[in-house]
């Protein structure tokens, strides 16, 4: 039994999920350089949109987070990073409908599953 001086720290650990074909397909189409390019490029405009969407959800602007977390879907699912797709949805979902209570909770999920997809992606890509 734990006493009220006990203090749990909970780890969220997220797995996420990558389409390596859409990568290796972005590779095969462009050829490796451009492609270093255009994912380079795609990872830049990602995390800025993480910013922009945690920014205007912390902002309280929902229309915005919307749009923000659409561009995020859109950009997700162009570089095959499947779960940070779904998770975007599901923010703007919440977004569109107001819902703050739930708002909070996919939108640090967003954060999570967002910084841990650019830095597998970053990491692990296979133009490199």
């Amino acid at each position: 039994m734990r006493t009220r001086d006990s203090l749990s720290i909970l780890t969220v650990e997220e797995q996420v999920r990558v389409d390596g074909q859409r990568l290796h397909d972005i590779v095969d189409e462009l050829g490796e350089s451009a492609a270093q390019n255009v994912i380079g490029l795609a990872l830049e405009h990602l995390a800025q949109a993480l910013t922009d969407a945690h920014a205007a959800g912390q902002g309280g602007d929902m229309a915005l987070l919307a749009a923000q977390a659409d561009r995020l879907s859109r950009l997700a699912w162009q570089v095959g990073l499947v779960t940070l797709e779904g998770v975007a949805v599901d923010v703007g979902d919440c977004a569109g409908r107001g819902d703050r209570t739930a708002l909070a909770a996919t939108l640090a999920r967003l954060m999570r599953v967002g910084n841990h997809s650019l830095t597998l992606i970053w990491d692990d890509t296979p133009v490199s």
